[in-house]
């Protein structure tokens, strides 16, 4: 079976030119090798800029806020853009908006400038958001539905194996020594203080400089690669009789319901990946070891990644898998709840497994059957990863009033929403 063949779900037309070549799977897996690099550096982004920046809890998890928070204000006017450039062109802007970002690291890591390095992560989520609109509909696209969590699933592993060599490799760099150096800032006069906080915010220049090469020299592969454009404009004739009299997207109550438990899925996805650090280290964890957490919980969303792969759909259905990872979700955040230290900390981590097939599996069961309103709902799933931005953060707020172990109670009605989309809100198709 081709990777490339039509879905009849999306309609869009054969891609006679690329049937039975990997080209464009290969291409797609880089940009997904991509998006988990940036994406996953917030895991290590939050406590060094706690202690670069003289942060609170609240204060730091700002970073995920104005990363995700993108995608919230830039996933519709992504649709139209890629309606207007197309999928390919898209995807190649969206990789320069990304070095623009980065750059912007580089005068606010010399200033210690919060502000800045907020604005340089917004410019960042803002061309993910627009190469997310643009892939995650592409590889959907790329052969039938049913086996479309298959395929995303290939592309979740390429994202999260480039997930845990992210945090190690910046870790490496951004947080070498930071134990003995938070134990010696509590020690220093105000100059030294600056001074050795100012050394530490310079450590990320070179880290992303290289980065700003890289995007830029893979957005010119994109560019000028055979990916093949795909016209989701049009429908097969079962398609457009049902969607005969539809005039808005807000008429297909099943892409609603995908877009609020995508929108609690990506923000227990953060939570699990970006708060492990700074949670093990409140468990009396040192930083050496807690850096290598966000890694162990990517490596669980890979070996569940693969587990799909495997089994999806030969033998579980993407809603059964849905199901179950809902379910696993909740017995691992109540063991996070109710253990303490190594153990908590792994069960954080597990949640990682348990979120493996969730995006997988939420994201071809949202946009089945819309036909020519796929960009635009494309573009409602994607604005939903702004679950990133405002979960995380409400995690800081219960951490600081609370205790970050407590924190966790709010992951459990996240879960237990997908399990409702997974069991009965996917089935919701007429208004």
């Amino acid at each position: 079976m081709s990777l490339v063949t039509t879905s009849p779900e999306t309609s869009a037309p054969p891609l006679a030119s690329q049937t039975g070549s990997a080209r464009p799977i290969i291409i797609i897996g880089a940009l997904f090798f991509i998006f988990g690099f940036v994406t996953w550096l917030n895991s290590v982004l939050i406590p060094y800029l706690q202690i670069a920046c003289e942060l609170s809890n609240t204060e730091a998890y700002l970073v995920t806020f104005a990363f995700y928070i993108s995608y919230l204000v830039m996933a519709i006017p992504s649709a139209w853009i890629l309606k207007v450039v197309g999928f390919k062109r898209g995807m190649s802007a969206g990789l320069i908006v990304m070095a623009v970002g980065a750059v912007v690291f580089i005068p606010a890591a010399m200033t210690r400038t919060y502000g800045l390095f907020l604005l340089g992560l917004f410019i960042q989520g803002t061309g993910l958001a627009l190469l997310q609109t643009a892939a995650n509909p592409y590889i959907t696209i790329l052969g039938p539905r049913e086996s479309a969590a298959k395929r995303i699933s290939v592309m979740g592993i390429c994202n999260k194996v480039a997930g845990m060599i992210a945090p190690i490799a910046l870790g490496a760099v951004a947080l070498k020594d930071a134990d003995a150096l938070v134990k010696q800032l509590a020690q220093m006069d105000l100059v030294q203080k600056t001074a050795q906080l100012d050394a530490l915010a310079h450590r990320v220049i070179v880290p992303y400089c290289l980065m700003v090469g890289v995007l830029l020299v893979l957005a010119l592969v994109v560019y000028f690669s055979s990916l093949p454009e795909v016209d989701t404009d049009q429908e097969d004739e079962a398609v457009a009789a049902a969607n005969s009299g539809k005039k808005s997207i807000l008429q297909f109550p099943h892409l609603l319901l995908g877009t609020a438990a995508m929108f609690l899925y990506v923000g227990v996805e953060v939570i699990a990946g970006d708060t492990i650090i700074s949670y093990g280290a409140s468990q009396g964890i040192a930083f050496a070891t807690a850096k290598f957490f966000t890694s162990f919980t990517l490596g669980a969303m890979i070996v569940g990644y693969l587990v799909g792969i495997v089994t999806i759909p030969r033998f579980i259905s993407q809603e059964n898998a849905l199901k179950l990872s809902a379910v696993l979700g909740i017995v691992f955040g109540l063991g996070a709840i109710f253990t303490d230290g190594f153990v908590s900390v792994l069960c954080v981590s597990l949640m990682g497994l348990a979120n493996a097939l969730v995006f997988p599996a939420i994201w071809p069961l949202a946009i089945a059957g819309l036909g020519r309103f796929t960009k635009i709902g494309s573009s409602f799933l994607i604005m939903a990863l702004a679950g990133g931005a405002v979960l995380p953060l409400l995690y800081g707020y219960l951490a600081d009033h609370f205790d970050p172990q407590q924190a966790y109670w709010l992951v459990i009605p996240c879960y237990l929403f997908i399990l409702y989309f997974a069991t009965a809100g996917h089935k919701v198709k007429s208004r």
